[in-house]
């Protein structure tokens, strides 16, 4: 009976000490889950802080851009340094130029920033580009984006430059039905 019981009473120690390990364990994983839900929560808020820090400067910079190119339409004289066209310009055709660029500037940095989705993007440049002086100032600048390899910009310029191809091959007024939309 003494080894009987003797044997009974290392069970009983043995499970308790088995329960609480057990107990320790799952006190423990529960400890590291909380720490990880904690770390990925504080996580998402620095993305979340770094997109808001992304959308401001974007939209600093726009705010720029504008800025420049308002004094070159206003100005003659600055316009000239932004004269990159393949041919020769008027000073009226800059001014042109300059704001065709800043209508286009604008959806890309609305497209940027996720205030348009691809396929908005490409219904507002399909509307704007019926325009034939924003035609006109894409075909001058066409070098220019060339230089633009692997960027947000050169895969927008290339969809620009499929459209417009689409457009010139297309047999139908209704410009609106032109050209297939992204993700469409």
């Amino acid at each position: 009976m003494v080894t009987q019981s003797f044997w009974t009473r290392g069970l009983r120690t043995a499970a308790a000490v088995g329960v609480g390990a057990v107990a320790g364990a799952a006190a423990s994983l529960a400890a590291q889950q909380h720490t990880m839900r904690s770390l990925h929560a504080r996580l998402d808020q620095l993305e979340e802080v770094a997109r808001s820090h992304q959308h401001a400067d974007l939209a600093s910079q726009q705010h720029q851009h504008w800025e420049l190119l308002s004094k070159a339409i206003d100005d003659p004289e600055l316009a000239e340094v932004l004269d990159l066209y393949e041919a020769p310009v008027s000073a009226k055709q800059r001014r042109q130029y300059l704001f065709a660029n800043a209508l286009y500037t604008n959806l890309l940095f609305y497209y940027r920033i996720g205030n348009l989705s691809k396929e908005e993007f490409f219904k507002h440049v399909r509307g704007i580009f019926q325009n034939p002086i924003v035609r006109e100032y894409w075909y001058a600048t066409q070098q220019q984006r060339a230089s633009l390899a692997d960027t947000d910009e050169a895969e927008l310029g290339k969809l620009v430059d499929d459209l417009l191809q689409q457009l010139e091959d297309s047999d139908t007024e209704e410009w609106w039905v032109v050209g297939e939309p992204p993700g469409a």
